[in-house]
């Protein structure tokens, strides 16, 4: 998904999309931040997901990985195409990729104790393997408009489902955690331990609407290769952005943005946002040539397999309870140190993922000098 582009802009001989690396970098930090907060009982608040409806930073992160992948799926193989690479051998590089991004999710899971119990089929790497996979299938075998009806499709048969299907054991549509009709399917449908024990955020009904997010970043990437000059895309990058945020926020009355549901109403805020984060840095960026601090962004951003994976080593040794599930981790010693200096839990829960991100960020920044990059 990082591959050179053979046409892209104007220029366009070859050319990387430093904006996309810059955006994806940034969601890998916001991630590293999000997912390590050090006291998770004293999150700091904007770093905390929402309980139920509603949005806040941290619920963005995931989407916004699924929505760039969506955007590299068409670069990437529209580049391959133009090479004459056949899509017998793209699928079957497709395929290969994405299974090993769902073993590797598959794994972590039973992460560090490898306790069995621990499985879970469900997870934020495998739910990004299957929107790949499906992804790449849309953009190879099916045109922009099938695309396009495919979304809309989805959106507003989810909306309904949801909504006006009556849950079994309840006779009425309900949309309270564990008690709607998606919580209803995955506990007849997946196996092993799910994340919430009677319900799973990345469940079944909604990871339809997570290829939605994809197929969202698919359409940004279309217009990223039309035939229009930068400034009208850019242009209509904002643009469409602006409608799907709007159009959001009036869904939002009648079918509430929701992360855990993975609405219909949070599929098209979030992507309205992240095509007018995509427009602003590809405009910066790209069109304007103001790279100046970007580093942290591109080193997590070109290495972002290898950013994730060092960020999940660096949690299971801090987190590991020596002495049983009892017993103290590296992060209690570290915290209890900390708390006599008199600061808020939460300030202090906001310094360590701080630090934890500076952490994940020399292993990294070490690998980009030296040019490796971990690619499936």
């Amino acid at each position: 998904m990082q591959e050179k582009l053979s046409a892209f802009t104007a220029p366009g001989k070859g050319n990387r999309l430093v904006a996309l690396d810059i955006f994806r970098g940034l969601t890998m930090v916001a991630m590293i931040l999000v997912n390590d907060p050090g006291i998770g009982t004293h999150v700091y608040a904007p770093l905390d997901h929402s309980a139920w409806n509603g949005i806040t930073f941290a619920d963005f992160i995931f989407p916004s990985f699924i929505f760039i992948v969506g955007v590299s799926v068409v670069l990437s193989f529209f580049g391959q195409i133009q090479k004459g690479i056949s899509k017998k051998r793209m699928v079957a590089k497709m395929c290969k990729r994405a299974l090993i991004l769902f073993s590797i999710g598959l794994f972590l899971s039973i992460l560090p104790t490898f306790n069995l119990a621990q499985f879970r089929i469900t997870g934020v790497l495998q739910r990004i393997s299957i929107v790949f996979f499906c992804c790449t299938l849309l953009y190879l075998f099916t045109e922009l408009s099938f695309q396009i009806g495919l979304a809309i499709v989805i959106l507003i048969a989810y909306f309904l489902l949801m909504t006006f299907v009556p849950v079994p054991g309840y006779g009425y549509p309900i949309l309270e955690p564990g008690k709607n009709l998606a919580a209803w399917v995955d506990s007849k449908v997946i196996p092993g331990r799910m994340y919430n024990g009677t319900w799973d955020p990345e469940g079944v009904l909604s990871t339809f609407l997570a290829i939605v997010t994809g197929i969202a970043g698919m359409l940004a990437g279309h217009l990223l290769l039309s035939n229009k000059n930068a400034e009208r895309k850019i242009i209509w990058l904002f643009l469409a952005g602006f409608i799907s945020f709007t159009i959001a926020n009036g869904w939002n009355w009648f079918f509430p943005i929701n992360k855990n549901l993975w609405t219909s109403s949070f599929v098209l805020y979030v992507a309205g946002i992240d095509c007018m984060v995509l427009a602003s840095l590809y405009f910066l960026v790209d069109f304007s040539g103001i790279k100046k601090g970007s580093t942290v962004a591109l080193v997590f951003g070109t290495n972002a397999i290898a950013a994730y994976l060092i960020s999940e080593f660096f949690y299971n040794i801090i987190y590991f309870k020596i002495g049983g599930i009892h017993g103290t981790s590296l992060n209690d010693v570290i915290i209890k140190s900390i708390i006599p200096s008199g600061l808020s839990l939460e300030m202090i829960s906001f310094i360590w993922a701080v630090f934890y991100c500076i952490l994940c960020f020399v292993p990294t920044y070490v690998m980009y000098r030296k040019k490796i990059f971990l690619k499936i």
